[in-house]
């Protein structure tokens, strides 16, 4: 079956390999899109939704990491609702007080060749960023959930260690929050012990032997894993919710979950330390980790699950403060702000009603 495709590629695979060329060999492509800014900004989706929409497209092919992902989403879906404007863009979102009463459902389907693990490829949700707010708002629909997912780890190898290890680091935190939430479920727990497990062995493999194709598919697959225990309908939580308002700052859609988690079980273990002790209970029990821990003069007795995953996302290199991305105190009140508005913040285990509440969590990774 033919198609009239429009293409979403990563910068990066563009350079550093042939891929988009074999792909395009293959198939009636009528645009290629190289790259867009981390957080999909309205600024970068609405060129291609008039693109798209010239063009008559039956199809939109990603080929990269999580942003191209959601934009690809966003695109689909305003296509089907004739939306090509940033005010048409802000009534599509999920909380948006100006939303329609009736969103239709889209039509040109997405397919997802992902080379990270945020592992948005399998839900129907996607973040996109209004450039004039900095605010990211979340959109859903049935219907945007990509048609085919092919994960290719050899593929992945090329991804810029940065981004494949922070976002590994993000679906951990889905695996985490989901683990755990006051509201969890049988389901949800058992897909997030699996992928905690697979993606710890996996990042800390890749650290070290970044070429190794089998330990690349075992974090794509405990990425499959981690988003499944989401998609059980367990709340997040604060890493989440903060994390969507801090990434247009600056940082990373991964290295949000680097910086943040550690802070938001700390914040939350008076309320959820039974929930909390079995992440620490699976975490311990894996040998990759026990090494990094040891190695760390970790005790097991007395590392609460902060200090420990502190220690394992340093051992990856992963960023640990604001500081380091040039976020300094005076933004640290509209950030504040801007996350009360986060569902995932109203469903931590200790629900952030408050701006004081927030700052408490960023206080504990300025520096």
């Amino acid at each position: 079956m033919a198609f009239r495709i429009k293409k979403h590629v990563r910068s990066t695979l563009s350079r550093n390999t042939n891929a988009v060329e074999k792909l395009a060999s293959q198939l009636p492509v009528v645009g290629v899109k190289n790259g867009i800014k981390s957080h999909s900004y309205y600024s970068d989706i609405i060129p291609i939704i008039k693109d798209a929409k010239g063009s008559d497209v039956d199809c939109i092919i990603t080929l990269g990491a999580g942003s191209l992902t959601d934009a690809a989403k966003v695109v689909s879906l305003a296509l089907a609702n004739n939306a090509t404007t940033v005010d048409d863009l802000e009534t599509l979102y999920v909380d948006s007080p100006t939303k329609r009463s009736s969103v239709i459902a889209c039509k040109v389907p997405v397919i997802c060749i992902p080379t990270s693990l945020s592992a948005g490829e399998y839900t129907p949700n996607a973040g996109a960023t209004n450039d004039n707010t900095h605010h990211k708002h979340s959109f859903q629909h049935p219907s945007m959930a990509p048609r085919l997912v092919i994960l290719d780890p050899e593929l992945a190898i090329t991804t810029p260690e940065r981004i494949w290890l922070s976002t590994g680091i993000r679906a951990v935190d889905h695996c985490v929050e989901a683990i755990c939430s006051l509201h969890p479920s049988p389901e949800g727990d058992e897909s997030a012990e699996k992928g905690l497990r697979k993606l710890l062995r996996g990042l800390l493999k890749t650290k070290k032997e970044p070429s190794e194709v089998r330990s690349r598919l075992e974090c794509q697959l405990g990425a499959v894993d981690a988003i499944s225990a989401v998609l059980s309908e367990v709340p997040l939580g604060g890493s989440h919710g903060i994390g969507h308002q801090l990434g247009p700052l600056g940082v990373g859609h991964g290295e949000t979950s680097c910086i943040l988690l550690p802070a938001v079980c700390k914040f939350n273990k008076r309320v959820n330390s039974e929930q909390q002790h079995k992440v620490l209970e699976i975490l311990w029990d894996e040998p990759s980790v026990t090494q990094v821990l040891n190695g760390r003069g970790v005790g097991r007795q007395e590392a609460d699950l902060g200090n420990v995953l502190d220690v394992v996302f340093r051992d990856l290199g992963m960023p640990r403060s604001l500081r380091e991305f040039g976020v300094g105190r005076e933004k640290l009140d509209g950030l504040a702000v801007r996350s009360l508005s986060d569902r995932c913040c109203k469903t931590n285990a200790i629900p952030l009603e408050s701006k004081e509440q927030v700052l408490e969590i960023l206080e504990m990774v300025i520096y």
